[in-house]
């Protein structure tokens, strides 16, 4: 008898086209001016980022724009094992949802700058950006965050998005 088999490697690639709407699209063209837009819902008030045409709790469209801060707050995050990434990053690595200041929803990213046995929730942290020539309409021109020297997050404040 042989020995079971216990895993595989084999390519696999995903070809696809994403079309935004309009509001996800004016969301991308800020991003490539280097700003970070949300949309708040006039009925609920919460602010989501990235900007999305409508609110998923309310159903209402959003109207108004809203600035969203390069800081925000490390809600929940997941240490990887396994290279995933579209490009070569150290092993283990941590992911994170942060919720960046301004907004009401969480945006994954990558975090760098502390070891993930260190990496904790509430703690604060700061977008690093990709060079400006290399901005495009994509939330890829945050290239991952970082941590900063604030005090950690209340619980509270963030205990709805984990």
């Amino acid at each position: 008898m042989s020995d079971p088999v216990t895993g595989i490697t084999t390519p696999i690639r995903l070809d696809y086209r994403y079309t935004p709407g309009r509001t996800t699209s004016e969301g991308l063209k800020a991003i490539k001016e280097g700003r970070m837009e949300g949309r708040r819902c006039p009925s609920c008030r919460k602010v989501y980022f990235p900007a999305r045409g409508g609110c998923s709790m309310c159903g209402q469209e959003f109207a108004e724009t809203v600035l969203i801060k390069e800081t925000g707050t490390l809600a929940t995050f997941a240490v990887v094992n396994v290279n995933f990434a579209n490009r070569v990053i150290d092993l283990p690595y941590v992911t994170a949802e942060v919720v960046f200041d301004g907004a009401d929803t969480t945006t994954m990213v990558l975090l760098r700058g502390v070891a993930p046995e260190e990496t904790r929730m509430g703690m604060r942290v700061k977008a690093h950006w990709i060079p400006k020539e290399e901005w495009d309409y994509s939330l890829a021109n945050i290239d991952y965050v970082e941590p900063i020297d604030e005090p950690d997050a209340d619980y509270d404040s963030y205990k709805d998005l984990v």
